[in-house]
């Protein structure tokens, strides 16, 4: 076989809290995370040459080592111990880019699957997550997917029973948010709220979906931006949508809404869709690795 595909699957926090500035400049962090079933295709292809390149739909996605997908490729012959061929990956991108949605740590951990069956299987679900944590923080997490309390900066996992039965809204506005500067303002502000993570562990292990929506949080609405403005219009107007809650993923922009049914997800992104540069609806995706 010289060519495989695999779906990369974006990411949702369902609750995100930041404890503190850890020395390495890194944050320690507590959060609830989930995949869902808006994906990017992947595809990776041997070549006759040397070294690994990346191409995507977006021409200003570079296609070097500043591509978590190819880094990761990179990463997965060094750790299999496999002598490194020249690769083709190609992403056909739907999840957007800037949007807390994890599209490139998703992209990154298919390549890991991606390329783990492609040769065989030589590296364990210890050595993936070894594999994941050179590349990036939510990439462990975008590797095994399903549902899992994150800690550290991400890369420490706990599997949970997966997210009670439900479908998801997601609306990204038309500007992304930069990670780096978020963290910067959370940093100059005390933090006031937490999520109560441990009732929203308890609430997903009794499958209450009532009880995952009244606890869902993210601290990073909280901070002083402009940005959140637009992010607490979207998650009122899917609440008016019957949403059972609503919270910005990751450091936004993008803002999911939990709904009990598929009709009533598709009619409210219906309603909102023409406002937006992202407007879509899906389900959850148990474990994938």
């Amino acid at each position: 076989m010289d060519e495989i595909r695999e779906k990369a699957c974006a990411k949702l926090n369902i609750s995100l809290d930041v404890l503190g500035k850890r020395p390495d400049g890194y944050h320690d962090m507590v959060m609830i995370m989930q995949t869902v079933s808006l994906t990017d295709e992947v595809s990776i292809e041997r070549t006759d040459g040397q070294g690994i390149r990346a191409s995507t739909n977006l021409e200003y996605i570079p296609g070097d080592e500043r591509n978590l997908a190819v880094r990761a490729a990179g990463v997965f012959f060094r750790e299999s111990g496999i002598a490194e061929e020249g690769l083709r990956i190609s992403i056909r991108k739907k999840i957007p880019v800037g949007a807390g949605l994890a599209g490139g740590s998703a992209d990154a951990g298919a390549v890991l699957r991606a390329l783990n069956r492609l040769y065989g299987m030589p590296l364990d679900r210890e050595g993936l997550v070894r594999a994941a944590e050179q590349v990036g923080s939510d990439v462990a997490f975008c590797t095994l997917g399903g549902t899992m309390l994150a800690s550290g900066r991400g890369e420490i996992l706990t599997r949970l029973p997966s997210m009670p039965e439900c479908w998801y809204g997601i609306i990204m506005p038309h500007f992304s948010i930069s990670t780096p500067e978020l963290f910067r303002k959370l940093d100059g502000k005390k933090i006031r709220c937490h999520p109560d993570t441990q009732g929203l562990v308890q609430a997903v292990e009794n499958g209450d979906l009532s009880g995952v929506c009244r606890r869902m949080y993210n601290v990073f609405e909280d901070v002083d931006d402009r940005r959140m403005r637009t992010v607490a219009e979207i998650k009122g107007r899917l609440m008016d949508c019957g949403a059972m809650g609503a919270l910005m993923t990751g450091t936004g922009s993008a803002v999911f809404a939990v709904f009990e049914s598929q009709k009533t997800a598709e009619t409210a992104v219906s309603e909102m869709k023409g406002d937006h540069r992202l407007a879509a609806v899906c389900g959850n995706v148990g474990p994938l690795a």
